[in-house]
This record gives C-alpha cells, sequence and structure tokens, in this order.
C-alpha cells in the first residue's frame, strides 16, 4: 500500500491557491498600476505620474455620476439596514410563527439571486405600478439587497444577546422602546454600523440592477464606467475604477473589524 506524500500535496494546494489568487488579483493590480501610467495608452507604461487623476476630477460627468452614486448609497444604506434589522428582530425575537421560514428566505433570497433576474424583476414591478424610474427607485432595489445583508449581520448580533438584560430594564420601569432604544441598541451598534457600512458599499458597487431601474438623471457611477468601457478603456477609467477599489475595500474592512467585533462582544 503506497504511502500519500503530505508534503508534495500541500505544495499542489499551495500552488493552485497561489494561481487561483493571482487569477483574481492580478487584473485588479495591473488597473492600480496603469492608473499612475504617463501614457494615454492603458497597455504602454510610459512613466510615473498623476495626470490622469487630475483629468477625472475636471470632468463633470464622472463627479455627477460619483455624487448621484454616493446619495443612492445613503438612502439604500439607511433603509437596508431599518429593513435588515426589522427582519433580524421579528426571526429572532419570534422564535415561531407560520410562515416563519418563508419569511427568512424572502429576506435572504437577493443574496441568492442572479443580479439580472432581481434588476428585471424590480423593473417589471416599477412598471406595472406605473412608478417613474429615478432616484428612488434605484435606491429601493438597492435597499432590498442590502438588507438581506443587513439581517444576516444584524440577527447573528442579537442571538448572542442576553435577553434578560432588556427584561432587566423593563422591570426597573422602562416601557418596551425605552428599554429598546438604551439596551438593545446600544448592544447592537457595531452591528448596525457594519451592516450599514456593507449595503452602501454593495450600492456603490452595483452595475446590473442599476442599469435596469435607473432612468434620466440617475445615472450612477459604475453604469457610467460600464458606458464607457464599452467604447474602449480609457487611462481616466483606470483613476476612477482605483478609486472604487480604494473606497470598497476601506468600507469593507471596516464592517468585518465592526462585525467581528461585536460577535466577540457576544461571546464574552
Amino acid at each position: 500500500m503506497r504511502r500519500r506524500d503530505p508534503g508534495g500535496l500541500a505544495a499542489i494546494h499551495v500552488t493552485t491557491l497561489v494561481f487561483g489568487l493571482a487569477f483574481l488579483y492580478l487584473p485588479i493590480l495591473l488597473v492600480i498600476v496603469f492608473s499612475f501610467n504617463a501614457s494615454r495608452l492603458v497597455t504602454v507604461w510610459g512613466g510615473f505620474s498623476l495626470h490622469w487623476y487630475s483629468v477625472l476630477f475636471s470632468t463633470p460627468a464622472y463627479l455627477e455620476a460619483a455624487w448621484m452614486s454616493l446619495r443612492i448609497g445613503i438612502i439604500a444604506a439607511t433603509l437596508g439596514t431599518l429593513l435588515g434589522t426589522l427582519g433580524a428582530l421579528v426571526l429572532t425575537r419570534l422564535r415561531r410563527f407560520p410562515g416563519r421560514g418563508a419569511f427568512g428566505g424572502l429576506m435572504l433570497a437577493p443574496m441568492v439571486l442572479p443580479d439580472v433576474i432581481l434588476g428585471v424583476s424590480t423593473l417589471l414591478l416599477f412598471i406595472s405600478l406605473g412608478v417613474e424610474r429615478g432616484i428612488a427607485t434605484v435606491a429601493m432595489a438597492h435597499a432590498t439587497i442590502g438588507a438581506a445583508y443587513a439581517l444576516v449581520v444584524v440577527q447573528s448580533r442579537l442571538v448572542s444577546l442576553d435577553p434578560n438584560l432588556e427584561a432587566a430594564a423593563r422591570d426597573l420601569g422602562a416601557g418596551p422602546v425605552k428599554a429598546f432604544l438604551l439596551v438593545t441598541v446600544p448592544s447592537l451598534l457595531p452591528a448596525l454600523v457594519a451592516a450599514w457600512l456593507l449595503a452602501f458599499t454593495l450600492s456603490l458597487d452595483d452595475v446590473v440592477v442599476a442599469s435596469f431601474v435607473n432612468g434620466p438623471g440617475a445615472t450612477t457611477l459604475p453604469v457610467r464606467i460600464y458606458s464607457a468601457v464599452r467604447l474602449g478603456v480609457s487611462p481616466e477609467i483606470n483613476a476612477i475604477s482605483t478609486i472604487l477599489i480604494g473606497v470598497v475595500s476601506l468600507f469593507v474592512i471596516i464592517a468585518s473589524l465592526l462585525h467581528k467585533r461585536s460577535l466577540l462582544r457576544g461571546s464574552r
């Protein structure tokens, strides 16, 4: 009977992991590097320069799209975090009620459904209701996606909370709302912030759903970038992509740290 070589298997696993990570992150690294390229040709290095960043910040179309994405992201993240928190409270506090499984599945469906399906279904809903497409429709569509992720983040913190703390506050004379605001909300604050940042990042990063439900004057930055890339990649695209990568990465890291902090506090 032949013995397995642990060292050989480990080398194969490490090699596969390196190639996989290179396939995922090398294109992103190239975009970042060539955003500082002095040449107009995006694949020919002409020296280090910040010229295309200055060109980017003097282009009104990109600035207006960035401001639009920021506004939509704030609205969608706030609404999504609120809906996700309410859903988490229902699933955590009401252990048994008719349709609990269906409710949880519907709340989490945007996490697993393809973006094309979400975009088409949301567009058909707005058309059937006669809603004019614009900032509100994009924000509502993004809020449904953010609510699913917010539910997961907030629910993981709610499960670890001691319900006796809120009950003690009510025994001391606080009403249900006051006890919730003074006891539960401060304990949920790191999870709420993490959920909001994650929902904001998802809204800021979305292209497919926004391209279906946006309207005149509601073009987000990713949609603007996608429209520009169809005509050819320009150095300004590399610059704005690098900024988006930095912003999204920062928000995801902060959200992960806050979520981990809330879980650690709950385990104590």
